[in-house]
């Protein structure tokens, strides 16, 4: 994969794609940079030697929320049009078969908390604030904001959130369960969130698709259907190199033994 973007910086190692935003000092979400994140996506779902993504901002700020400058004159009809590249380039990023963690420093804010809830994880330095403060704005999150917070945290947690447009630190996140772990003082969350995507990488790769798919695409359906979802799913791990390494090196050796080959 090419992975030629000038608002994005990627780099891969030993099965880990770190995704940087490249819009220095905040970041800043506009139309161009939306659309790369969505090819990127799709690259990153093709890419062989990713096993595991880490999508960050940089070691000052992750985003700080959609580029007004750019929406501010925009009419109804514009404003669909950009919102749809945003949306489409999101679920673009949520569907990628393979575990996403967002690395948050300082601003987390807007399209920029919505980019990191559509990741698997996401971790915070303490210095982080991270909110939905479109409604100071007077609008609305447009990025999948209404639909994927209130699903993580609860519609309530997420109605506080959004009516309120306050800035949330990283401890009160952890709290209310919207990041997993925060770091403190001089440990980088980047390099945390590398190691622990690491560890995924050398996981089952099409265990792991599978499991992912099951849990997102099972929110979003009854519990029956979520059931014919997960019996796919486990009907294709024995499709895979990895459930005869994984099966054979427990019944030979016991469990956590096993070296996977993500096949």
């Amino acid at each position: 994969m090419a992975y030629d973007y000038d608002l994005l910086i990627v780099e891969v190692e030993d099965g880990v794609a770190t995704v940087t935003l490249n819009r220095p000092p905040l970041n800043p979400l506009n139309a161009d940079l939306f659309l790369q994140i969505g090819k990127c996506a799709e690259e990153l779902t093709l890419d062989e030697r990713v096993r595991a993504v880490v999508i960050t901002g940089g070691e000052k700020n992750f985003a700080a929320g959609a580029d007004i400058k750019e929406m501010v004159e925009q009419g109804a009809v514009e404003i669909s049009r950009f919102i749809g590249i945003a949306q489409e380039s999101f679920t673009k990023v949520e569907d990628i078969p393979k575990p996403v963690i967002a690395a948050i420093n300082g601003f987390a804010l807007g399209g920029g908390c919505e980019l990191a809830i559509t990741c698997d994880f996401r971790f915070a330095h303490e210095n982080a604030k991270i909110g939905q403060p479109e409604i100071l704005l007077g609008i609305i999150p447009g990025a999948g904001g209404t639909q994927r917070l209130p699903r993580l945290i609860g519609p309530a947690k997420a109605k506080e959130m959004i009516y309120s447009g306050r800035f949330y630190s990283a401890q009160e996140c952890l709290e209310m369960g919207l990041v997993q772990k925060v770091v403190t003082g001089d440990e980088s969350v980047i390099e945390y969130a590398k190691k622990v995507a690491a560890k995924y990488a050398a996981g089952p790769a099409v265990a792991l698709a599978m499991a992912k798919r099951a849990i997102n695409k099972g929110m979003e359906c009854s519990i029956e259907e979520g059931l014919v979802i997960e019996a796919q799913g486990i009907a294709l791990c024995f499709a895979s190199e990895d459930q005869k390494i994984g099966m054979r090196t427990f019944l030979a050796e016991g469990p956590g033994k096993a070296k996977f080959v993500g096949r």
